[in-house]
């Protein structure tokens, strides 16, 4: 055994550094299955001491550090590219007292999602945020991404819904900024500036949370549109309904699997459809329905307000993580459009993948109330046809190649479809100011070739 490895379990116990080359494959290999990096070992720490600890003895070593969350990046963020040693937050779950008086919590970094949740629901409150992976997705991972999700158009990004984190910058010194009062402008946001980062400023250890008051009536509906233009206006007005608590996009083609793939069950049949759910203290199910009354249906909406309807609705929903696995693993694209642009964008997107990949199914399903949309492009075994000309098709269209997902390795040298040459620049420096090295998910965001530049 190296000396590395030696010291790396002298911080954290044997049990806790893993080198067999079987488990290494498994923990090197994205979300998708269609990217695997390389990695020397795993390391998992149980604090934020034993994370500097790591932090310093990788760097003194010229070894590089790849974070390693909850595994559900969908853009490589986690998949190490220079035999890197793997740091995973699997250990750091502590989970402190709930404040009631200020609705908060703190939890580590390791903490999914679905447990925060579960938490907030056992004292009447619950978390902003909510993913399709919250079984997996870690609050330290959802952090670095500014993780957005099904409840973005009432309650914003997982930025939001943090008050306050504790990091270790790569130096091993350790931050923690956890505001006693609310409002504090005592110097730079450094909270704000890790939601995002995707890992390239530190290691998010611990996050101090909002949570926020349960509302005590829901209603959802499902409704059917014969175009994209038509449910994109419907969603345009139903955002600014009272209460609106989510406001999903589903491609119909992506429902049709579902129901001959997957058995499920569909009360709509339509070309497009849309999830609409309002929350409130009060009852909102006929006010919903005169909503819907209103935009242009293909067919009776169905609604309901009891927990076993509203179920099977978010049902359908739910069904897509499970339907862009049906032909292996997707061509997966994350982007945010301008309401104007959502329905020119997927015509052209149509014509793309029947010119680049003819047997290619393209499913659009996301969080329109945002314009945070995904497409994913099923049946398609050679991505290189379809990538480039993709995020440039998004870019084109006045749009942003990520929303939520970030960039991970597999996007990071497209940067330059999204921001400028000085924005780019302002990053490095601040990259460059926390990692003079460079050594802590340098895989990551940043370019490694030039820039290139929008077609």
């Amino acid at each position: 055994m190296s000396t590395l490895e030696s010291k790396l379990e002298a911080i954290v116990g044997a049990a806790h550094v893993l080198t067999d080359p079987d488990v290494l494959v498994g923990w090197s290999t994205d979300w998708t299955g269609r990217d695997r990096g390389s990695a020397r070992a795993v390391v998992r720490p149980g604090d934020a001491e034993q994370v500097a600890e790591v932090l310093n003895v990788c760097r003194a070593s010229g070894v590089p550090v790849t974070i390693h969350g909850g595994g559900t990046s969908l853009v490589s963020g986690a998949v190490p590219r220079n035999a890197d040693v793997l740091l995973s937050t699997s250990r750091l779950v502590e989970v402190g007292e709930v404040d009631r008086t200020h609705k908060c919590v703190r939890v580590g970094a390791g903490t999914k999602l679905q447990t925060l949740r579960a938490l907030a629901a056992e004292h009447g409150l619950l978390f902003g945020v909510d993913l399709s992976a919250r079984d997996s997705a870690t609050i330290g991972g959802m952090v670095a991404t500014n993780a957005g999700g099904l409840h973005t158009v009432r309650y914003g990004r997982t930025s939001a819904q943090v008050r306050g984190l504790e990091a270790v910058l790569p130096d091993g010194s350790i931050i923690k900024r956890f505001p006693k009062v609310p409002d504090d402008r005592s110097g730079l946001d450094l909270v704000s500036l890790f939601a995002g980062s995707e890992g390239v400023l530190g290691v998010v250890t611990a996050v101090e949370v909002v949570l926020r008051p349960r509302p005590r009536h829901r209603v959802t509906a499902l409704a059917g549109f014969s175009t994209l233009e038509e449910l994109v206006a419907a969603a345009i007005s139903l955002r600014g309904a009272e209460g609106v608590d989510a406001l999903e996009l589903l491609d119909g083609v992506g429902v049709s699997l579902a129901v001959e793939r997957l058995g499920l069950s569909c009360p709509v049949k339509a070309e497009w459809l849309l999830l609409v759910e309002l929350a409130s203290d009060r009852e909102q199910l006929v006010e919903l329905a005169e909503l819907l009354a209103s935009a242009d249906v293909a067919e009776e909406p169905a609604i309901s307000q009891d927990s076993v309807g509203r179920g099977k609705l978010w049902q359908v929903r739910e069904s897509f993580a499970e339907v862009t696995r049906l032909f292996g693993p997707p061509a997966k694209f994350d982007l945010s459009l301008n309401f104007e642009s959502v329905a020119p964008f997927a015509e052209d997107a149509v014509a793309l993948l029947a010119a680049e990949a003819p047997d290619a199914i393209p499913v659009l399903f996301g969080h329109i109330g945002d314009g945070n949309l995904h497409l994913n492009v099923l049946r398609c075994p050679d991505t290189s046809r379809v990538f480039a000309p993709m995020l440039a098709l998004i870019a084109k269209h006045g749009g942003n190649i990520s929303s939520e997902h970030g960039l991970g390795s597999l996007k990071r040298d497209y940067l330059s479809l999204a921001r400028s040459p000085e924005e780019i620049a302002a990053m490095r420096s601040i990259k460059r100011a926390f990692d003079p090295e460079g050594y802590l998910n340098s895989a990551v965001l940043f370019p490694t070739v030039a820039e290139r530049s929008a077609p």
